[in-house]
């Protein structure tokens, strides 16, 4: 049989990238530029603690919960048509927000910014697969998609601090208008559309049945974390993994299901899948510590602890952008599965950070855990996409976002009860006598707290306490991150020993629908390089 080759991506396909790089960028961005605008929102608008907590959760509640249903839409409606409703629509909500004028107001334009938020995700990383047909084009295309995602994180905080020292705090929402409105302009031109066209009706309640799953489960592990186990978190938890077994039987049982499950049977989608979110696990969890080290222990300010953490963003671009190069030289597996022995010793090495010395070491190994993960998050994201028919990539993308969201709140809900945990037991054996020892459990920021009330000495020695309790609980963090990393990297090195397009030439039944699909709609609507 003559072997086909998939046509490479000319000109317009990088340019279509750059603009697919821009909605990304600013998402990622929009979920840290709150955090400096905290004090001023809260003395204009005056929030109640509970809705505080509901402006600053809502938007990536919302995000992973419509991952799904707007991934499965694109498929249906179009990608690009969905990624222009949607840009419309972040636009529109960003500038509602930024003017809000109550709480109850700024709550509900959060939520529309997130189901907003839902569409250009899936949406930028299935057109990628669209444009970019050539395997290592593609590879490199995910690369700067990821690339965007993580420095987009690391500007937020920058970026906040340098308009909310100009300008009132609704500014920082006004950074994504110009940035959606290049978007509509430019993107009707550089980018194709493509549907699959037998994709059927959209099912409501599977759709329904998806966001009570995903919200659920991230609620509950969000509330687990802040609150340690109790009757409301385990209760959602449950209510989600309940109502996810529901789902999954409904998809095996309808013509036209909301996720195709079939997608699993792939072993390269599968264990991607897996080891993205578990790898997206260790590094939330790493970074909950780390931040709280810099700002908690060492002192700083969220801005100063914004530019320490620069080095980690720049470290996961080093990673994710040279992942492509080697891969080509090699597999996907082994480069995953180095990235993620370098990712277990730069935990390892957290081991050594002390309360009042550490700054450099965590840093330093902040960096190298940024270029461990970069591989495993770009080129996990790309065998992702790559695994499944291009028809299915709305699908398939979504999937990899909801595997990254579950990640985040499994980092953080389990890697942060484990170290919490131990500084909570660590601070109760150290605390000198005649301090509320109940304050100062509930976390370092209650004890810093309480320290500054206290005075001397007694508040000295209490902030000794909780800052040497608060890095225990990093070093066991960092051990039980550092040993699943090496798990991860053996199971990488032993399951993906094979790329996406080898898999597909090898006529599972799995893969039977991946390649005729390619050469029909999508060169019917793809641009030609230029």
């Amino acid at each position: 049989m003559a072997t086909h080759s998939p046509p490479r991506a000319g000109r317009r396909e990088w340019i279509g990238l750059a603009v697919l790089a821009l909605p990304t960028l600013l998402l990622a961005m929009d979920m840290t530029v709150l955090h400096l605008a905290i004090p001023s929102l809260t003395a204009d608008l005056r929030p109640t603690t509970s809705q505080m907590l509901w402006i600053l959760d809502i938007y990536g509640f919302l995000i992973a919960g419509f991952l799904l249903t707007m991934g499965t839409l694109g498929d249906r409606i179009g990608r690009r048509r969905l990624l222009l409703i949607g840009g419309a629509a972040f636009g529109a909500t960003s500038v509602l927000a930024a003017f809000s004028t109550s709480a109850e107001m700024l709550i509900l334009a959060r939520a529309l910014l997130g189901i907003a938020g839902a569409t250009l995700m899936p949406s930028t990383l299935s057109l990628i697969r669209t444009m970019f047909h050539d395997p290592a084009q593609r590879t490199v295309a995910v690369s700067v998609w990821m690339t965007c995602f993580a420095v987009g994180g690391a500007l937020g905080p920058l970026l906040g601090g340098l308009m909310l020292g100009r300008f009132e705090w609704g500014s920082v929402f006004l950074l994504g208008v110009p940035v959606m409105l290049l978007l509509l302009v430019l993107g009707p031109f550089l980018l194709p559309e493509h549907k699959n066209a037998d994709a059927g009706r959209l099912d409501l309640i599977s759709a329904v049945l998806s966001l009570t799953a995903i919200l659920s489960v991230v609620y509950g592990l969000k509330v687990l974390a802040e609150d340690g186990p109790s009757t409301a978190p385990l209760a959602f938890l449950a209510l989600g993994l309940l109502t996810g077994l529901v789902f999954v039987r409904r998809q095996r049982t309808i013509a036209h299901p909301l996720v195709d499950l079939t997608l699993f049977r792939n072993r390269t989608f599968s264990t991607a899948a897996a080891l993205l979110t578990v790898g997206v696990m260790v590094m939330a969890g790493s970074q909950l510590f780390t931040l709280q080290y810099l700002q908690l222990v060492e002192g700083l300010s969220p801005l100063q602890a914004g530019l320490w953490s620069l080095p980690n963003a720049a470290g996961l671009m080093v990673g994710a952008m040279s992942a492509p190069a080697l891969a080509a030289r090699t597999r996907p597996g082994p480069v995953i599965a180095g990235g993620l022995a370098l990712t277990a010793v730069a935990l390892a090495s957290l081991t050594l950070v002390g309360a009042t010395d550490g700054l450099l070491i965590l840093v330093a190994s902040s960096t190298l855990m940024g270029v461990g993960l970069g591989p495993m998050v770009a080129l996990g994201t790309d065998l992702i996409v790559g695994s499944a028919p291009v028809e299915r990539s709305g699908t398939a993308s979504a999937l990899s976002e909801t595997s990254t969201e579950l990640g985040a709140g499994l980092g953080i809900a389990v890697m942060g009860s484990i170290g919490f945990g131990v500084y909570r037991s660590r601070v109760s054996e150290s605390a000198p006598e005649g301090v509320d020892v109940h304050t100062a459990r509930e976390s370092l920021g209650a004890a810093v707290d309480l320290a500054r009330v206290l005075g001397d000495p007694l508040g000295t020695e209490l902030l000794t306490a909780a800052r040497e309790a608060f890095v225990s609980g990093l070093h066991v963090t960092a051990t039980v991150g550092g040993v699943t990393a090496l798990v991860m990297a053996v199971l990488a090195a032993l399951l993906l020993k094979r790329t996406p397009e080898a898999e597909k030439g090898d006529g599972s039944p799995d893969d039977r629908s991946a390649e005729p699909t390619t050469d029909g709609p999508v060169r019917e609507t793809a641009p030609t390089g230029s």
